[in-house]
């Protein structure tokens, strides 16, 4: 049964990512993969909420590793930051990679520490 709480949830999560990255990245007008810059990050901070939660079962293999896995996307942050390099956007490449695992480790620990504190 927790496997079909992880594939439910996995595929609302990256129904959602595509969704709401491609929304967001359709209004930025950059070349900076804002879409998955900020649904990595916002996955981040939901993933220390819901660990810090102490949620187990089929709660968390729904919601941590069903949604956040399918909504966070290592796969595609790398394709995009090679996409920025190849179209000779090396420096921000450089700071897309960067900025988003500093703020994604530090959006992880605010999360967690918003669930413990509240």
């Amino acid at each position: 049964m927790t496997l079909v709480w992880v594939a439910l949830g996995g595929a609302l999560g990256s129904a959602s990512r595509y969704g709401i990255g491609v929304w967001i990245s359709q209004r930025s007008g950059y070349k900076y993969p804002f879409g998955t810059f900020t649904v990595n990050v916002t996955g981040a901070f939901l993933l220390g909420v819901v660990l810090a939660s102490g949620l187990e079962g089929s709660a968390n293999a729904l919601l941590a590793d069903g949604f956040l896995g399918g909504f966070t996307t290592f796969s595609t942050f790398m394709y995009e930051g090679v996409a920025l390099i190849k179209d000779n956007e090396t420096k921000n490449a450089l700071l897309y990679v960067t900025l988003t695992m500093v703020l994604g480790i530090g959006a992880f620990a605010i999360g967690w520490l918003t669930r413990l504190y509240l």
